[in-house]
């Protein structure tokens, strides 16, 4: 179920933060996907993954079949660019195999766990002196973050996390920060399949051009955004319907492709003084920030088709 990776480059013009060039550089993200659930992270003819990349604005790249990491039959995934787009990226993966699995027998143990690969040479940072920053990663996000020893035929160690997802993607938060705060681990964009003996290690450095503006979320993350959060936004009566789809299939696109939970007001129920729906979107901050973007495209799309046939209705 292997895909043709898009080779297509974006770039994130994100809000500015108090540290601009530490939230803006490139960064990214490598973790294993057993080769049992890589289709899903895939899709039939690519379309996942280009979904997610274009939801994202993330570069994601997948090692080729039977190419896994030493020792495992996983596949590495590469995640790159800016933090906001990695960690929306990386939520949206998470989100697709939870959705997938759900309720499959023994799939509770794989969702509880994600192995991510980091460098040797910075396993220091994220350890921390006697231990100290992982330990505080660890109650941050209440997740178990484990380090697997040292192997000297490997430049790189596996980070293991533990628990739901909402404190597996904390932690990921937390780990990142601390990773883009090394500019050599910053632009070193490891190939997924760098493990093939006649490849060897290669950069692979992106542009990244997209015109979507998010919020940052920088390279020091607190804890309103690693947590949920909730927005009310305002949708006119007249495009519901396109937020919605025929028996709530935008709906439930628009949920899957975010990782957020949307909720909207029944018939009537209105923002006050207005005639605009109610639409209440749960999740991580980037979560929302994504749903909230497709939802406004769905109803400036709709409003210029309206816009536009009442035009042609006109000069007719």
């Amino acid at each position: 179920m292997d895909s043709n990776e898009s080779d297509t480059a974006y770039e994130s013009l994100e809000e500015p933060s108090q540290e601009p060039d530490s939230s803006e550089k490139p960064t990214h993200i490598r973790f294993l996907v057993p080769k049992a659930l890589a289709g899903y992270v895939i899709g039939k003819g690519g379309s996942t993954i280009i979904q997610f990349q274009d939801n994202s604005g993330a570069q994601i790249l997948l090692s080729r079949n039977q190419e896994y990491f030493p020792g495992t039959t996983c596949r590495i995934v590469v995640i790159s660019g800016t933090t906001v787009q990695v960690l929306t990226a990386f939520q949206l993966v998470l989100a697709k195999l939870h959705s997938q699995l759900q309720g499959e027998d023994g799939s509770e143990v794989e969702l509880r766990r994600t192995r991510v690969v980091v460098p040797h040479s910075s396993c220091g940072s994220i350890i921390g002196k006697g231990g100290a920053t992982i330990r505080s990663f660890i109650e941050d996000s209440n997740a178990g973050i484990k380090i697997s020893p040292l192997d000297f035929e490997l430049s790189d160690r596996l980070l293991t996390l533990s628990g739901t997802m909402e404190e597996q993607m904390r932690a990921i938060a937390l780990i990142l920060s601390k990773l883009t705060e090394d500019d050599e681990y910053s632009q070193q964009v490891h190939s997924p399949n760098s493990y093939r003996k006649d490849l060897g290690l290669r950069n692979l450095l992106h542009a990244w051009k997209s015109a979507k503006s998010r919020r940052s979320l920088g390279s020091k993350q607190n804890h309103k955004e690693d947590s949920y959060n909730s927005v009310t936004i305002g949708v006119s009566d007249e495009h519901i319907g396109v937020v919605i789809g025929r028996e709530g299939s935008h709906i439930m696109e628009i949920s899957e492709s975010s990782g957020a939970r949307i909720k909207i007001s029944g018939r009537g129920g209105f923002l006050p003084g207005t005639t605009d729906r109610k639409v209440t979107i749960s999740g991580f901050q980037a979560s929302i920030d994504l749903a909230v973007s497709i939802i406004e495209r769905k109803v400036d799309k709709a409003s210029k088709r309206r816009a536009k046939d009442e035009t042609d209705m006109d000069t007719d």
